[in-house]
């Protein structure tokens, strides 16, 4: 073969590989918020870190993380640009919607609140954003019509996503960033009613491509694990009490075995499932973990015991209250991915 020909089969070999990789599945690991007054003094950030530098320092201990404030309350352009830029490379966040939507208007007659929500900024994180998480209240029960009318509502990229939020009609401060790259957006439900351990649900959340929440509550909440979109998305409230316990060497390598097992596009053994089992993904599904059992700060080290057992960090340092620098910096973060089948 002369040399061109070598180049060319190279070069096609090459592109064949990226477009492979690309399409792998990936697991990110991380906490569910950053801001705790009790992990401060050494407890996880270290004894007189800043606090307005706490978000740099917990970026670098775990691989991602889930905003919380969004639920709350509305946030501005100016918020997500400095989290954009205290993060390192390869850094995702999640986003919690806003409980104005979720909780008060109960998806009903939201278009204005969505344009206002994709308008506080979302839209800076940029290569940056992942899935946005929508959380029902306890006393919400299943309503095909109203979950059906506001998933239709919800924009499929960072392009219609931008177009909704010019429709606007909040006050904010500064600038909203007009749409760059288009990204597709992805969408997570988590559910707290039993009226949703339903199979009609979970054709309605694959008909539509948004991910079950899989939540571990201490029992207090349904517990399902149907996979329904191309990724899995799990928050660990505490298996024993809700948002205090943490989850000993065994728990996690449990949650280690399902983690591997969605990555390979299967549905692990023992499966807690309302719908049909779904059949392998051929290109793996992604995941994204997030600890929520912070009252004894537990949270970050769980997830770096977690992401450790993943390979992808190192163990956790333990918490110590004279600490002045914990863990290791990092410019970047890696994920996790399934490994390539053979053949």
């Amino acid at each position: 073969m002369d040399a061109g020909r070598l180049r060319k089969s190279r070069k096609r070999e090459n592109d064949a590989a990226i477009e492979w990789f690309a399409k792998m599945a990936v697991a990110r690991i991380g906490i569910s918020g950053w801001t705790y007054p009790h992990w401060r003094g050494g407890a996880f950030y270290p004894n007189g870190w800043p606090q307005k530098r706490e978000l740099e320092y917990a970026s670098r201990q775990v691989g991602s993380i889930e905003i919380n404030g969004t639920f709350y309350s509305l946030q501005t352009p100016k918020s997500f640009r400095k989290w954009y830029d205290a993060t390192p490379e390869e850094f995702v966040f999640s986003i919690k919607g806003g409980r104005f939507i979720t909780h008060l208007k109960r998806l009903k007659n939201v278009r204005g609140p969505l344009a206002n929500f994709f308008a506080s900024g979302i839209l800076e994180l940029e290569e940056k954003l992942g899935p946005i998480l929508w959380q029902l209240p306890p006393n919400f029960l299943y309503d095909r019509s109203r979950l059906e009318s506001f998933f239709r509502l919800l924009p499929r990229d960072t392009r219609a996503a931008a177009k909704l939020a010019r429709s606007h009609d909040h006050p904010f401060s500064g600038s909203m960033r007009v749409a760059g790259e288009k990204r597709p957006l992805r969408y997570a439900l988590e559910v707290r009613h039993a009226s949703f351990v339903n199979p009609e649900f979970i054709d309605l959340l694959r008909t539509y491509g948004l991910a079950l929440v899989v939540a571990d509550t201490a029992g207090k909440w349904p517990l399902l694990e149907d996979p329904t979109s191309d990724f899995m998305y799990v928050r660990l409230h505490g298996d024993e009490k809700l948002y205090v316990s943490g989850y000993s060497p065994a728990a996690l390598k449990q949650w280690g075995r399902k983690i591997r097992t969605w990555l390979k596009g299967g549905v692990p053994a023992g499966s807690r499932l309302a719908g049909k089992r779904p059949g392998k993904a051929p290109e793996g599904r992604d995941v994204f973990v997030y600890f929520d059992n912070d009252v004894k700060v537990r949270a970050p080290f769980d997830a770096m015991s977690l992401a450790h057992a993943l390979r992808l960090g190192p163990a956790p340092a333990a918490p110590t209250k004279g600490a002045k620098t914990l863990g290791i910096s990092r410019r970047g973060w890696p994920s996790v991915r399934r490994s390539r089948p053979s053949g």
